[in-house]
């Protein structure tokens, strides 16, 4: 409707009216004008700035690309050397107290010598990538592998008695395993012991590669009687624990997690200092190129290891290592052209931290993110674990690389871009207390909703969907709220402090824990219980929040204050039309 039109509804003489039209449009000229310059400055401004933030952006992606193919799939390409859940459990407990040493070690360093960060932080990255890379030239294990502990038609009556040699060959690490089998038949059930030898490195029932340890199991053995048979899950521990493979495994991957948590750190440190005081509700739109960069050469990684693996069991990790070189060595370029800021280092780094970590806001931050952590340690390490078992039940063995690579991909490319991206948007509309309370909501959703998954590709539209609102956020509500609090010149060390507490003491406890639970009640009821974990801490830090910490924790919305047309004209230059 027309300005003339709501006139005419209205007891105003014609030449009022008309003069009355006549300022209206010459206001809205005048905003018109004002908004279009506005406008016209921003986006210059922004255009500016990209071409600045090229390079954070280029690394963010390369990096994490390097990482995508190998750190989703290290704990079950452990499983495959034989490694059990709580080994695997007890391991990824311990590195993440590494972390909380190295992170703060290093990000001193960093601060300390900030004319050298640059070379420091590249010296990080070409080891981490090292360690994953060597991985690659560890000796193979000569023991064979149980593909399936269940087996269908199976008579044991045709199997030979082992040679009286043979039966000592477990103990002597040459490539034999021994299990104890139990058989379902049509008139009989019984358990006899097996010997199984490597066959193309999978277990399988044939005269060859299969005999009976006892000479009396034949009396329990009904001919041309077909059985269903379940072996027990034997792992020659000393034989695997005492290996190279083993230990060369564990050390790799100890060096390289901590090279890449450590290089993540200062990523985010280096991240803030270019984007300037103010600058972290801007964080999100460059970390999300990581996650593109993950998210993608995850999936490829899981597509090119089950293709070259040929749909075997025993999985071919090798262009997995070929994607980590080739991207490392891209990104290493990459951060030679990062145009780091002179900072103005802090007079006395310890004392400000020190300050710092007497406050009682950001103490119990500190242990929320803790919390964020143990949470966060059962995705990572125990989550393709849970769905190999899963994989296992319901006969999707064989594309299971597949499905983990495109789960990866939805959780990076589907949910991680989107929140990173607005991240900062929430945190403007919600703040810190209230960002960080939906991530513990959105965690005790995602965590009780796999546990209800029937097989392994129903988990691909959870994390689609929940990966963002936990995750993508949680991180970008953490490293948001240590750049705001940290002093200035002491970015990277607080940095280190607070992912050290997160996925450093986090992670230990979450991996520990989640080891113990895993083998004492499978994967299903550990789910819940970190589920029921996330929900309580959810609604404690509600309480916290609304009752002490909401009026002392540093706030994030814009406050903006509005001026009229004319008070604004005389602020501003504007444009003659």
């Amino acid at each position: 409707m027309s300005v003339r039109s709501v006139l005419s509804f209205c007891d105003i003489d014609d030449m009022e009216g008309e003069q009355i039209i006549k300022r209206n449009n010459s206001r809205l000229k005048y905003l018109r004008q004002y908004f279009s310059d506005v406008l016209v400055t921003v986006t210059s401004q922004k255009m500016k700035l990209n071409y600045r933030q090229l390079p954070i952006k280029a690394h963010y992606f390369f990096f994490m690309a390097a990482m995508g193919p190998i750190l989703p799939f290290l704990p079950v390409y452990g499983k495959q050397l034989g490694i059990s859940a709580l080994i695997m459990g007890s391991i990824t407990a311990i590195l993440p107290i590494l972390f909380l040493i190295a992170k703060p070690t290093f990000g001193f360093l960093v601060d300390y010598f900030y004319t050298w960060r640059k070379t420091i932080f590249i010296a990080l990255l070409a080891v981490t990538s090292g360690c994953f890379i060597c991985m690659y030239f560890l000796p193979v294990l000569p023991d064979p592998v149980f593909s399936d502990y269940s087996f269908s038609n199976v008579s044991c009556d045709l199997l030979p008695y082992c040679k009286l040699e043979d039966i000592s060959k477990p103990y002597l690490c040459t490539g034999v395993k021994n299990a104890i089998c139990h058989w379902t038949c049509i008139d009989k059930n019984f358990s006899v012991s097996i010997q199984f030898q490597a066959l193309n490195e999978e277990i399988s029932f044939s005269s060859n590669s299969t005999c009976l340890i006892d000479k009396n199991s034949t009396l329990y053995c009904s001919k041309h009687s077909n059985c269903n048979v379940i072996c027990d899950n034997l792992y020659d521990s000393y034989c695997l624990y005492t290996s190279v493979t083993f230990w060369g495994f564990v050390l790799l991957m100890s060096l390289g997690n901590i090279g890449f948590n450590v290089c993540n750190c200062m990523s985010d440190a280096i991240c803030f200092d270019i984007l300037g005081e103010d600058g972290q509700m801007g964080y999100g739109r460059q970390r999300v190129w990581g996650t593109i960069g993950f998210g993608i050469s995850a999936f490829l990684a899981g597509y090119t290891v089950d293709y070259w693996s040929k749909g075997e069991i025993i999985k071919i990790y090798t262009p997995a290592f070929l994607l980590v070189f080739i991207f490392t060595l891209i990104d290493l370029f990459c951060c030679k052209k990062l145009d780091l800021p002179v900072m103005t280092g802090s007079a006395d780094i310890l004392k400000d931290i020190m300050k710092l970590l007497r406050l009682k806001p950001i103490i119990i931050f500190l242990c929320f993110a803790t919390i964020a952590g143990i949470l966060d340690s059962f995705m990572i390490y125990f989550l393709f674990w849970y769905l190999e078992d899963l994989a296992m039940a319901t006969n999707c063995v064989r594309e299971i690389k597949l499905i983990e690579g495109l789960i990866v991909a939805a959780e990076t490319l589907g949910g991680e871009v989107i929140f990173f991206l607005l991240s900062g948007k929430i945190l403007k509309k919600l703040g810190f207390g209230y960002s960080f309370t939906l991530c513990f909501v959105c965690y005790a959703l995602r965590l009780g909703l796999i546990s209800l998954a029937l097989n392994p590709w129903w988990v691909i539209p959870i994390e689609l969907f929940m990966q963002g609102p936990t995750y993508a956020l949680c991180y970008a509500t953490i490293v948001a709220y240590a750049s705001k609090v940290a002093p200035p010149g002491t970015s990277a060390t607080v940095q280190g402090i607070v992912a050290g507490m997160d996925d450093g003491c986090g992670f230990a406890i979450g991996s520990l824990i989640g080891g113990i639970l895993y083998k004492l009640f499978g994967g299903v009821t550990t789910l819940r219980i970190f589920s029921s974990i996330a929900a309580i801490t959810a609604f404690i830090y509600l309480i916290l929040y609304v009752l002490y910490l909401k009026d002392i924790i540093p706030d994030t919305k814009n406050n903006v204050e509005w001026k009229t047309p004319e008070e604004a004209q005389k602020k501003c230059t504007v444009a003659e039309s």
